[in-house]
């Protein structure tokens, strides 16, 4: 799908939104030439029909937006970009242009997903995680096994950072597994799903 500028009159609605949270964060509008430099640069940008030129955002605040990924919607006339934000988005100070704060940061589980399957598709020597993969799927449960009884021994001390420090292992871990056995965690969330509709 791509953009129909014309049907527009050159100018199309971009959305963007907090990759990690999911949060909306701010609407603006790019032509043809925003979207093209927003794709080259990784940064943001608009134009601004009240400076009747393209602006990246940021360019003056140092909050620059860095794009994740761009997708179309079905009609070709609307823009979603998924960005990190580097520091507050809206002119006013406030970390979004809705007054809306999710700091849920779940999103980057999706991301370190691609990751995980980007390392197993395409492995490399340093890569760690190719490593695990290479080694097997004996190997990769026998991780899952060991971040278990390690998260379960710093359960019982009341070191936060040790904790947290297991608690991620595992789930990167488990992530990596999931990937092994080719299964989505939407299929494990489904199942979730549907033992609450019980």
């Amino acid at each position: 799908m791509k953009i129909d500028f014309k049907k527009m009159d050159g100018l199309v609605p971009a959305i963007i939104q907090d990759a990690l949270s999911g949060t909306v964060l701010m609407q603006g509008y790019m032509n043809e030439e925003a979207l093209a430099k927003t794709e080259k640069s990784g940064l943001v940008t608009f134009y601004s029909r009240s400076k009747n030129r393209l602006w990246t955002k940021g360019e003056t605040s140092g909050n620059f937006m860095e794009v994740v990924s761009i997708a179309f919607d079905c009609d070709g006339d609307s823009i979603l970009v998924k960005a990190n934000p580097r520091g507050p988005v809206c002119h006013t100070g406030a970390d979004t242009c809705f007054a809306e704060l999710n700091s849920s940061k779940t999103g980057f589980i999706d991301q370190l997903r691609a990751i995980i399957k980007d390392r197993k598709n395409n492995p490399t020597d340093q890569s760690y995680t190719a490593s695990l993969f290479a080694k097997g799927i004996n190997k990769v449960a026998q991780k899952v096994g060991e971040e278990a009884v390690e998260i379960v021994i710093e359960a019982k001390d009341d070191n936060k950072e040790l904790f947290m420090g297991e608690a991620a292992d595992l789930l990167y871990h488990y992530l990596v597994l999931l990937e092994a056995k080719g299964y989505e965690l939407d299929e494990v969330i489904e199942v979730l799903i549907d033992r609450h509709k019980k």
